[in-house]
């Protein structure tokens, strides 16, 4: 696999306090690839995907050592703007987390932030994120409805819709189908199928059953070290390091 990296990480360690989380990462991040990061619970999964919109600053006690490369900028560098960072990069947590507003307005929420006005620019804008989060068809006539009376499923794909408003280049999802039904769960699936042609989509995933349908290049992690990463046909079909064999395998949980 011929990877044009979008993220590079070198040599990232991350400390809670005296209790290391990451220990020295290296690894390029395909762009325009789903990248799942796979590994047991408490192994530094969601830790690294904070490293990667500074996230992880919001944390007491952390300490942060190497590079996070964005588009060959060091987002860690003093001189870094983090407004600009995060907007790059569009975020869905576990648990969907719509604004206690409107439909349109946790949309357009993003956009007014960014300084965009007008009825129609907003309008259009808005229309397109929510046809690119398949929603539109089921919420066009109640727009102006709270975006709390959707269902759970129907709540994460308007807080997908709200971060690509902004037009990120990097979708960032943390175990994002964890909370939902099967069938919402597969909209979701089938959403970063279409949308990794325009954006890198780096995933946090427990479910290997997931990584597998959708992933095309995997991290495995461990207490805090990345084992083994490649093009996902590789690591599921022929890893290398013993450990990731018994992970795939089932005999590390």
């Amino acid at each position: 696999m011929d990877i044009k990296a979008h993220i590079k990480v070198r040599d990232l360690s991350v400390f809670y306090g005296n209790e290391q989380a990451l220990n020295k990462i290296n690894v390029d991040i395909p762009d325009k690839k789903i990248t799942a990061i796979i590994g047991p619970s408490g192994c530094g999964k969601s830790t690294l995907l904070k490293c990667f919109n500074r996230l992880i600053d919001n944390v007491e006690g952390i300490k942060v050592s190497g590079q996070v490369l964005v588009d060959g900028e060091d987002i860690f560098s003093p001189e870094t703007d983090v407004t600009n960072i995060r907007k790059k990069m569009g975020l869905l947590s576990q648990k969907p987390s719509p604004l206690p507003m409107s439909i349109y307005e946790n949309v357009a929420y993003g956009l007014r932030i960014h300084g965009m006005s007008g009825k129609e620019k907003l309008d259009r804008i808005v229309k397109e994120r929510l046809e690119s989060a398949s929603l539109w068809d089921e919420v066009k006539d109640k727009l102006h409805a709270p975006a709390t009376a959707l269902s759970l499923g129907q709540q994460q794909r308007l807080c997908l819709a709200r971060g690509l408003a902004v037009e990120p280049e990097i979708i960032l999802a943390d175990e994002p189908t964890s909370a939902l039904d099967p069938i919402s769960a597969q909209e979701i699936e089938k959403l970063f199928v279409k949308l990794k042609e325009r954006y890198t989509i780096v995933m946090v995933t427990h479910i290997l059953r997931q990584a597998k349908r959708l992933a095309d290049y995997v991290i495995f992690m461990y207490l805090g070290e990345l084992i083994e990463h490649g093009p996902a046909k590789e690591i599921f079909e022929d890893p290398k390091r013993p450990k990731t064999q018994a992970y795939i395998k089932g005999d590390i949980s």
